[in-house]
């Protein structure tokens, strides 16, 4: 039986054991919750970091098939600050936030550091960021660590692409053990989430609306947005959805855009007839930093649950977010329950309580095989246009201009 049968199976029995809950049970669901989530804050910030690094010191050099990336990286920025946009416009208009009985304390946590955190994205030192959890000063000690080892000659390259892939496939063995005690957790989250909304209305139908604007993005984005650009760039929509279907039908349910790479590439190639050139070089890349849910689920979430402890946001912040979760969103890499990961970084980060992220995690499975989907079939969008605009002959001329580099 597999871990998704497992954690549903889990999530039954805690919501059914809920409405008998003795004393000592709901106290053992505290333990498991806050060992758990220790345990994610934990591995988040190294995982970020060497899961960033190992990824871009990957590349031969910066500018490997610059034309064709260059492209790639355009529609990619483009497709993901519109998933956050739809996700900002959503949770406006639904409001999903509730008001709990700490908002006072979370308030005078938040509200002080959080000008703080958006300025020290460039650390004094390259301790700081790991200690007070900023997830965009790492990434940016990431990126200038990548940007540097790039530079270096190819036999130091040769010394240090091993190491750093070497300590992401050690931290991805962690996060897996983490992974394999999922079940366990949402158990316990479960049975806390039901035992804390039985007498309250309020906390459902917040949840109930945050579901919806997490969701409502993500198919708005699928059904209405990337439509939209492939018939401005004179591509059939239906057409191309038709000829993903294989490819997202295991996207949703593996949970994995990298698991579902080769048959993406399959799709890509014999279905639609994308150039094999493009589909090799833009959905491996697609796969790794266009990440369409990913950025809708972060600012969704993380204004619900900041905004649900009392802290506020000026309409010029909540526009920043938009980009923060751009880039946060492109810095995921691949990583296992990346999203939840990062958005539990930027909270802890902010000073925000993180208890609200224990009462998501027992429906971020869901979250997560629609978020997936939707990714593959970004990835495939952007594929598919880039394909367009580069052309077989444009393609050519990048391919002999990087051989002869």
């Amino acid at each position: 039986m597999n871990t998704n049968k497992i954690s549903f199976i889990a999530f039954l029995i805690g919501a059914a054991v809920a409405y008998w809950s003795p004393g000592w049970l709901i106290s053992g669901a505290h333990i498991i919750s806050d060992l758990f989530m220790n345990g994610l804050k934990l591995i988040a910030l190294p995982m970020i970091f060497t899961a960033i690094v190992s990824t871009l010191i990957s590349m031969k050099s910066l500018s490997e098939a610059k034309s064709l990336l260059l492209k790639t990286l355009k529609y990619t920025l483009m497709t993901t600050v519109i998933a956050a946009s739809v996700g900002l416009g959503l949770f406006l208009l639904l409001h999903p936030s509730y008001q709990s009985e700490t908002t006072i304390a979370a308030t005078q946590v938040a509200s002080g550091g959080y000008l703080d955190y958006l300025l020290s994205i460039i650390p004094t030192n390259p301790v700081t960021p790991f200690i007070e959890g900023n997830v965009i000063g790492v990434a940016f000690m990431a990126s200038i660590l990548s940007i540097a080892i790039l530079a270096l000659p190819e036999a130091q390259k040769g010394v240090l692409r091993p190491i750093f892939q070497g300590l992401f496939s050690a931290m991805l063995k962690i996060a897996s053990f983490f992974i394999r005690l999922l079940p366990i957790a949402i158990f316990a989250f479960t049975l806390l989430f039901v035992d804390s909304i039985r007498e309250n209305s309020a906390m459902l139908r917040a949840i109930a609306l945050y579901i919806a604007c997490v969701v409502g993005a993500n198919l708005i984005q699928a059904f209405i947005v990337l439509p939209l650009l492939l018939k401005a760039k004179g591509i059939a929509p239906y057409r191309h959805l038709r000829g993903m279907l294989p490819a997202l039908s295991m996207a949703f349910f593996s949970k994995s855009s990298s698991a579902t790479l080769p048959l993406t590439l399959d799709c890509a190639e014999n279905r639609l007839g994308i150039s094999s050139k493009t589909a090799k070089f833009t959905l491996p890349l697609c796969s790794i930093i266009n990440m369409n849910g990913c950025a809708a689920f972060i600012l969704i979430t993380t204004l619900f649950v900041s905004m649900s402890t009392g802290l506020h946001f000026a309409w010029w912040e909540l526009i920043g977010w938009i980009f923060l979760s751009t880039i946060a969103a492109v810095g995921n890499a691949g990583i296992p329950m990346g999203c939840f990961f990062l958005t539990s970084t930027f909270l802890i980060g902010m000073g925000v309580p993180i208890e609200l992220m224990g009462v998501i995690l027992p429906i971020y499975a869901v979250i997560d095989m629609i978020e997936t989907a939707l990714n593959v079939y970004s990835d495939s969008c952007v594929t598919a246009i880039v394909d367009k605009e580069v052309g077989e002959i444009g393609l050519e001329g990048v391919i002999c201009e990087k051989t002869e580099v």
